[in-house]
């Protein structure tokens, strides 16, 4: 049960469906890059800071925050959310909570950082996500979001193919950088990181299946500078 929360989008992106997604070489591909980028965003703070992950029980980067030594609560929309999070939770090295991903039971600042992964194209109030997440941040937050400058701009008409080979596809709301960048000032923070992950459609890559390929692909797009233009998904840092 959910509690009647009204966004309940990381139900789905903590099921095994989801993650199924990221399997194979292509997929631990994707996801070293996602771990990588966000260390890299996290780089400000000291081990030990404590992070907020809202939406985190895909358990995909869980244990790379682990890892680095930071102390990690991971809050899910229902119980059914931290299932995959168990091997982190029965040792203690990770929190979990049941909670209303945008009215969070945190007072202010309660964190030194608060992410959020794979929720912002899914959710209708976004605003009332990123505002909670800056609530709770003492220094930073970190979100993804899929960019409408790039080749998603074709998503719509792609959508039917996307959805044949990956079953459980769901439609997803793209955004200007400029307004994910307005929300983050309307409540004081500022952007000072980007992280564009691919330049082609991540779909295309897993219908290739193979890492060699796929890399070859982007390098392009790397070497010239275009990743920085068009690429998506985004990762960004904000900064209070």
């Amino acid at each position: 049960m959910n509690g009647g929360f009204p966004e309940t989008a990381d139900v789905e992106t903590a099921s095994e469906g989801y993650v199924q997604r990221f399997t194979g070489p292509v997929g631990a591909w994707f996801l070293e890059l996602q771990a990588r980028s966000t260390l890299d965003l996290l780089s400000p703070l000291a081990r030990g800071a404590r992070l907020l992950h809202v939406g985190g029980g895909y358990a995909q980067l869980t244990p790379v925050f682990v890892d680095r030594g930071y102390e990690v609560t991971v809050v899910g929309s229902a119980p059914e959310c931290a299932e995959r999070l168990s091997a982190w939770l029965a040792d203690g090295r990770c929190r979990f909570e049941v909670a209303n991903v945008v009215d969070l039971p945190y007072v202010a600042r309660s964190f030194d950082a608060a992410l959020c992964f794979r929720l912002l194209p899914h959710v209708t109030a976004w605003k009332a996500l990123l505002h909670e997440l800056c609530r709770v941040a003492r220094r930073l937050v970190v979100v993804d979001y899929p960019s409408s400058r790039s080749v998603n701009v074709l998503a719509g008409g792609l959508f039917a193919a996307k959805k044949r080979f990956e079953g459980n596809t769901r439609p997803f709301v793209q955004y200007r950088p400029a307004e994910i960048e307005r929300a983050f000032l309307a409540d004081g923070f500022r952007v000072t990181g980007t992280r564009p992950q691919f330049l082609w459609p991540m779909v295309l890559h897993r219908m290739i299946g193979r890492v060699g390929v796929a890399k070859a692909l982007e390098a392009p797009g790397r070497a010239t500078g275009l990743l920085r233009l068009l690429g998506t998904p985004v990762i960004v840092r904000a900064e209070r």
